[in-house]
């Protein structure tokens, strides 16, 4: 089962970073992330959703594969290749892969503004290694929401805060 863990912010572009931190620690197989997205509430009161993959996007080039595909088969690739990315684009629109974009919408509504939060679903972790590698943002990483066993959150918070710790010690040491 995955694990739901959600990381608040000051800034959108740290959450950012953490995010395109965590797909270079997940190479190095410390992290198997199922979804990752940017929540950000702006300073007009908008909630943006950045998702990791843009599924209208690859749902549209999947379709222009498909629909060049079949255009050919029936000599007319082009008028094959934009029906399929036509199709291909609204299923990709439709989908919601990963963490539901109901909720994060919803919580993207009491992130206080200009605020935002990364949402992680992920697979499986070696957690006292991967916040070791993001120490630099923990000073300003707050825990949010997991569905994680209460021993387990204890466990996460307690990380971080250790985390928090060693990067104040060493940027007044």
């Amino acid at each position: 089962m995955s694990s739901l863990v959600v990381v608040g912010f000051p800034k959108a572009a740290e959450a950012e970073e953490v995010r395109r931190e965590l797909v270079d620690i997940q190479k190095e197989r410390l992290i198997a992330l199922e979804d990752a997205v940017v929540v950000e509430h702006d300073g007009d009161g908008q909630v943006h959703l950045r998702q990791a993959v843009n599924l209208t996007t690859a749902g549209a080039l999947g379709g222009g594969f498909w629909g060049t595909l079949v255009g050919l088969l029936f000599l007319n690739p082009l008028l094959g290749a934009a029906v399929g990315a036509g199709v291909g684009a609204a299923s990709g629109s439709l989908s919601d892969i990963g963490i539901n974009d109901t909720f994060m919408r919803e919580l993207g509504e009491t992130l206080p503004r200009g605020t935002a939060a990364l949402c992680l679903l992920i697979r499986e972790a070696t957690a006292d290694r991967v916040i070791e590698r993001l120490r630099a943002h923990a000073p300003h990483a707050k825990l949010l929401r997991t569905n994680l066993s209460h021993t387990d959150e204890d466990q996460l918070r307690q990380l971080l805060e250790n985390a928090a710790r060693q990067a104040e010690a060493l940027r007044l040491g």
